[in-house]
């Protein structure tokens, strides 16, 4: 089936959110503190390789740029925060969910391994490396959600559509998804998530979802560039 490793992908972060939340319950608050720190050190160690390939400086620049002022323009972070408010109540006492869901869908929705694994899935049904990408995800979603709570759950439906959603249209994103695309949308993915340590670490407060529609323009921009 054509959604198999999206779906296994799913499975691993709910549940690896589950097994983190039991396990956040034994830490004490100076033990949280630190882990939260290591959280962030682990997002640089997942951000660094995906910087490595870029080869048209002027493709992420312009796509960070111009795909903020999109952002800031539909005011995406205040919208996710309503619905992350509405959770928060729903959910209250379960970590901060809107910091949980932001930092994991970046983390675990972003990269090479997605977008092949998931073209891999939709135009060969070989689930390989998205089931290879589940058992890195599962593991940090376990550290994840031991500190920010239920929130990185929310994460794997961000998951399953855009793996699903690749793998299922992979006959006709296939040909814009060239090396060279994937390459800057990794790279731009990759400085989001540097961010996000940054903001966990309290040195930024950057508004990251404004900039999630960066992570689109490299295929537009790699047509003429």
């Amino acid at each position: 089936m054509i959604l198999t490793g999206a779906l296994i992908n799913f499975a691993t972060v709910v549940a690896g959110t589950f097994v983190g939340l039991f396990a956040g319950k034994l830490l004490n608050e100076r033990i949280r503190t630190a882990t939260m720190s290591a959280v962030a050190l682990i997002t640089i160690g997942i951000a660094v390789p995906g910087l490595l390939d870029s080869s048209k400086p002027l493709v992420p620049i312009l796509s960070l740029v111009i795909g903020t002022v999109i952002g800031e323009a539909l005011n995406i972070d205040a919208f996710v925060n309503r619905i992350g408010d509405k959770l928060q109540e729903k959910f209250r006492g379960h970590g901060k969910i809107t910091e949980g869901f932001v930092t994991a869908t970046l983390v675990f929705a972003v990269g090479a391994m997605t977008i092949m694994g998931s073209l891999d899935s939709g135009l060969k049904n070989d689930h390989t490396i998205l089931i290879a990408k589940s058992v890195i995800d599962g593991i940090s979603s376990i550290i994840f959600a031991s500190t920010m709570g239920i929130g990185v759950a929310f994460a794997a439906i961000s998951v399953l559509v855009i793996e699903g959603g690749i793998a299922l249209l992979a006959s006709l994103v296939a040909p814009l998804l060239t090396t060279a695309v994937i390459n800057e949308i990794t790279f731009v993915g990759s400085l989001l998530i540097l961010g996000i340590s940054g903001n966990l670490l309290g040195i930024t407060k950057l508004r990251l979802l404004n900039m999630m529609p960066a992570m689109f323009l490299p295929i537009l921009f790699c047509q003429f560039m």
